[in-house]
């Protein structure tokens, strides 16, 4: 018996190999080198670029064992650099996910401003965010780290600031581990921005996909699309989420803040509210049987539709971004959170450390 136990141990040990990771050149950004890593692990293969730390191209199986890339992206570097990457496609965000409103707060009495790049709101950190920035990588087990700092007044924002972001891949799983430390007050929101697809990128739209959503509550946003500080009931809306529910069923109801967004891209306030690592949410393709869980210790999640993709972008291997082909499952605070004292805070202070960690699982079913 003690044998048998022995060996069921050392074959669930055994059972996830190690990630394959390798290094190729991709290009240059301002004189500087860049990298992709390719992390392999026999079923999932992951490209990530040390330009925005991009994810590249994600490619599983789906049902029958046939693996696709389901990231929107482009064939190469230059296809980010060309663009500024504005779509953000699978890259690193930082300093401040999502929206400022007015591209302005205050931090201990004093007001900074951060540039405007979204009508009146400053978006992603402004017009130079994390995602254009060349981060130093280097190989580690089973993934690549990438980190960055940002110095005092990048963007408007206080304090120098070094994050580091490492991926990793454990069996089906991407993970990703945010850690940051800053020489001053400041406030910080991190996130991965990668657009998914299950049916394989540039498939059609995500309409047909299914998705679950672990919130009771999301926050309502203005014509600006900030937050309005309430933490509104799902229940009985558009937004609930609670069990699996086809994207499209309701993306067009006549409802005021799907026409604000022109379909979903709002945040979602977690159950767990940020204080443990747990599951999040979950998205199913029925045709492929792709299935995606995200798990985070983060209090909020920005579920995007792909909106404002318009047929303007060609992508990875030749395919067309049309009106949601994708969507963003952002783990993240709130946005406007300086803004919104009853949220959740994004100060960051000088002894303090940030670290968050966000993983992706793909199965199928």
């Amino acid at each position: 018996m003690k044998s048998a136990l022995m060996l069921l141990v050392l074959l669930a040990m055994t059972a996830i190999a190690d990630a394959k990771v390798s290094k190729q050149p991709a290009g240059t950004v301002d004189g500087q080198s860049i990298d992709v890593y390719t992390l392999e692990d026999g079923k999932i293969t992951v490209r990530i670029l040390n330009y925005g730390g991009i994810v590249m191209s994600l490619e599983a199986p789906d049902r029958n064992g046939k693996p696709e890339n389901i990231v929107l992206g482009f064939d190469s570097l230059d296809g980010y650099v060309k663009s500024g990457n504005k779509p953000y496609m699978g890259a690193i965000i930082g300093r401040y996910a999502n929206r400022i409103a007015g591209g302005t707060f205050q931090l201990n009495g004093k007001t900074f401003n951060i540039p405007k790049n979204d009508g009146d709101n400053a978006l992603h950190g402004g017009l130079n965010g994390f995602n254009t920035k060349v981060w130093t990588a280097k190989e580690i087990k089973d993934g690549v780290e990438l980190s960055y700092v940002s110095k005092d007044g990048e963007e408007g924002f206080p304090g120098t600031l070094t994050t580091t972001v490492r991926y990793t891949l454990i069996g089906n799983e991407l993970r990703i581990e945010y850690t940051a430390k800053t020489d001053a007050d400041t406030v910080l929101n991190l996130t991965n921005h990668s657009y998914f697809n299950l049916k394989g990128q540039g498939n059609g739209d995500i309409l047909a996909h299914e998705m679950k959503i672990y919130a009771h509550r999301y926050t309502p946003v203005n014509r600006n699309l900030i937050p309005t500080g309430e933490l509104a009931p799902v229940a009985g809306t558009p937004f609930d989420f609670l069990k699996s529910t086809v994207i499209g069923s309701r993306i067009d109801s006549d409802n005021q803040q799907l026409k604000l967004a022109h379909g979903y891209d709002q945040n979602w306030v977690l159950d767990g509210g940020g204080k443990k690592f747990e599951l999040a949410a979950e998205a199913y393709e029925p045709t492929t049987g792709r299935v995606l869980e995200v798990l985070t210790d983060q209090p909020g999640i920005q579920f995007y539709t792909g909106n404002f993709l318009d047929g303007s972008v060609t992508g990875t291997g030749g395919k067309v971004y049309n009106h949601r082909y994708a969507f963003c499952l952002e783990t993240q605070h709130y946005p406007d959170s300086p803004n919104h004292p009853q949220f959740p805070t994004t100060k960051l202070r000088p002894g303090e450390t940030f670290h968050s960690t966000t993983t992706y699982r793909f199965s199928v079913r």
